[in-house]
């Protein structure tokens, strides 16, 4: 569509005021009535007559600024019509009022525009529209366009410190100690050299103790090091907010207040980085997409693949019944994040505790606010009751379940320090042996 330039609204309304006080004049007589109405006729028509050439130009910076947690930046680039006076922009955003702002017109500028917003995953961003006015305000054309391409928002990662660990390590290496005999540097005990032995394990003051004459050496034997392995469970089946009419669908979510998901995918997100960071591999299972996971592994661009397919995790279609769990290595620990609003995560669990695999969940739901309506009041009243059940069944399972919304989530790195104290207590410790 071509655009054009046309006289503004203020142009019109000049000219009809000075045509009317310099006729006025005329009919009554009274020249310097007349004069008054000239100047602002003139005006009008001396900027009909300076309007600019050219059209201005808006777009966006493909490869611009990367967002932080919770800030997403854009660079529009504008390019004002030459001739032009001013150029006036304003800037659309999801959940957010417009913002406008006159920009003086000149040479071509780069102009950064940000959007605040607590959600996580894909994100629509920018809608500008720029029009740019001649002198004296004489004219105006079509508004440019220009819409930003959508951000994907990758969750952050809050500092969780220790997290639970399984019973069972694997592998030959690792950051932590293991109860098998192998190469590390904890002492598992002192023994007689045997074949296989390796001479630079040879104690020689407990030999000169125990054997003044040499008949044996003794080694010193060490327990294996290794890593644990997890795996998270995401339940996005279902994207919920903190306002209960929202649950319907029918009315969009205030970018302002986490999700259901957004808390999701924030405590994978810390319970991955705390994982990796102590050496450890993590994997990754969607509950709402039959895709193939992630197979735990560890380094950071591991965890960079882990952040994106977290970021991608989005409900489809309805949610859905699942009946069997992920398939899940039996020296793992499965993390579940979930709202618990329904029956499957509790049956998941089940299976997985058969099975001996140690389970944590992590309840996402926000905190609801209350409404008025009675309807309302009441199903969320049942629904309360019934996610009450689910937790004391998981419990009675011994299977932990932790909050992670509002103070809670700020608590979060606590309660999973009193967890693993708990695990630690609990955990049968290899004694020494000589």
């Amino acid at each position: 569509m071509t655009r054009t330039w046309r006289p503004t609204q203020a142009a019109a309304v000049t000219v009809a005021v000075g045509l009317a006080v310099l006729v006025g004049g005329v009919v009554t007589g009274q020249a310097d009535v007349a004069l008054v109405g000239v100047p602002l006729v003139l005006a009008v028509v001396l900027g009909r007559a300076l309007r600019p050439a050219g059209t201005t130009t808006a777009t966006f910076e493909t490869g611009g600024p990367t967002e932080v947690p919770g800030l997403i930046e854009e660079t529009l680039h504008l390019e004002p019509a030459a001739g032009a006076d001013v150029v006036h922009v304003r800037v659309f955003a999801p959940g957010h009022r417009p913002v406008e702002a006159v920009v003086p017109a000149g040479p071509a500028r780069d102009l950064t525009v940000r959007l605040a917003s607590e959600r996580t995953g894909p994100q629509r961003t920018f809608h500008v529209d720029a029009r740019a006015r001649g002198p004296l305000d004489g004219a105006t054309e079509d508004a440019a366009t220009a819409r930003a391409a959508d951000r994907l928002v990758l969750p952050e990662a809050s500092r969780l410190g220790r997290v639970p660990l399984p019973s069972r390590l694997r592998g030959l290496t690792g950051p932590r100690t293991s109860r098998r005999l192998g190469d590390g540097a904890e002492l598992r005990d002192v023994h007689p050299m045997a074949p296989g032995d390796r001479l630079r394990r040879v104690d020689w003051r407990a030999t000169a103790r125990i054997s003044p004459s040499l008949e044996s050496l003794h080694v010193r034997r060490t327990f294996a090091t290794a890593e644990a392995s997890a795996v998270l469970v995401i339940d996005s089946r279902d994207d919920v907010g903190p306002d209960l009419h929202t649950w319907r669908g029918t009315e969009p979510q205030r970018v302002d207040e986490p999700t259901s998901l957004d808390l999701a995918r924030h405590a994978a997100a810390s319970v991955a980085a705390a994982l990796v960071d102590a050496g450890d591999r993590v994997g990754l299972e969607d509950l709402a997409r039959r895709r193939r996971p992630l197979t735990p592994a560890t380094g950071k661009r591991h965890l960079r693949r882990i952040l994106h397919a977290l970021a991608l995790a989005a409900p489809v279609g309805d949610p859905t019944q699942r009946v069997r769990p992920p398939q899940v290595p039996t020296d793992a620990i499965v993390y579940l994040f979930t709202t618990l609003l329904d029956a499957t995560p509790l049956a998941l669990v089940e299976q997985w505790a058969e099975r001996g695999i140690p389970v944590v969940v992590v309840d996402t739901l926000p905190a609801v606010r209350p409404v008025t309506e009675k309807h309302l009041r009441l199903a969320w009243r049942i629904t309360t009751m019934e996610r009450a059940d689910r937790t004391r069944a998981l419990e009675a399972r011994g299977v932990p379940v932790l909050r992670w919304a509002g103070r809670e989530r700020d608590q979060a790195a606590a309660r999973f320090e009193v967890l693993v104290r708990s695990a630690e207590r609990h955990r049968p410790v290899a004694g020494a042996r000589r």
